[in-house]
C-alpha cells in the first residue's frame, strides 16, 4: 500500500511540475500568435478602410505579419459595394420611372480581389493598375483563420488523447470604408 502511494505522489509530482508547466506555456504561445494575428488584421483593414483600396505592398505586409507567428492562415476578404438601382415598370421605357430608388450590394471574394493585386503581366507593384479600388460607404472584411494545428492544441490532444479541430484561431474583422483611393 505504501509503495502505491509513492508511485501515485511520484506521478502527481511530474504532472505538476513539467507538464502542467509545459501545456501553460503553449497555450500561452497560442495567446501570443493570436493578439499578433488580431493586430495585423486590425491594422489591415484599418489602413484599406482609411485609404479607400488595397495595393499589393499592403496585403503583402499583412501576409508576412500573420506568418511571424509560425502559423499558416487561411484569409478572406470581403467587399460589399451598395447601388442605388432606379425602379421603372418598364426598364426599356424612361418615362416609366417610379420615383423611387432599389438597394442592391455588390460582393467581392478573394476570387475578385487578388487577380486586381497579383496579375499575370509583369506590371510592377506600385502601377495604379495593381490597385483595388472601393468607394467610401461600401463595407471591407477579413477573416483570419489558422490552417495549421497549433503546439497547444497539439500538446492538449497528446495529453488528453483527442483529436480537436484545427481552428484555434479565428479573427473577424472588417467596417465601412472612409475615403476612396486616388
Amino acid at each position: 500500500m505504501n509503495s502505491l502511494i509513492k508511485i501515485f505522489a511520484v506521478l502527481i509530482s511530474v504532472l505538476l511540475l513539467y507538464l502542467y508547466p509545459l501545456s501553460a506555456a503553449f497555450d500561452q504561445q497560442d495567446d501570443i500568435s493570436e493578439l499578433v494575428a488580431l493586430r495585423a488584421t486590425t491594422a489591415f483593414v484599418d489602413a484599406v478602410r482609411d485609404k479607400g483600396g488595397i495595393t499589393p505592398t499592403m496585403y503583402n505586409d499583412f501576409v508576412t505579419a500573420l506568418a511571424a507567428t509560425g502559423n499558416t492562415f487561411d484569409v478572406q476578404m470581403e467587399h460589399d459595394s451598395k447601388k442605388y438601382v432606379p425602379v421603372y415598370d418598364d426598364p426599356t421605357r424612361p418615362e416609366t420611372f417610379k420615383d423611387s430608388y432599389e438597394v442592391q450590394y455588390d460582393a467581392f471574394f478573394n476570387a475578385q480581389i487578388l487577380p486586381v493585386l497579383f496579375p499575370d503581366n509583369r506590371a510592377a507593384k506600385d502601377d495604379p493598375s495593381r490597385r483595388y479600388r472601393m468607394r467610401a460607404g461600401d463595407s471591407f472584411s477579413v477573416i483570419v483563420r489558422n490552417t495549421n494545428r497549433t503546439s497547444g492544441t497539439l500538446f492538449f490532444d497528446f495529453l488528453n488523447n483527442t483529436i480537436s479541430p484545427n481552428e484555434k484561431i479565428v479573427i473577424p474583422y472588417g467596417g465601412v470604408v472612409r475615403n476612396e483611393m486616388d
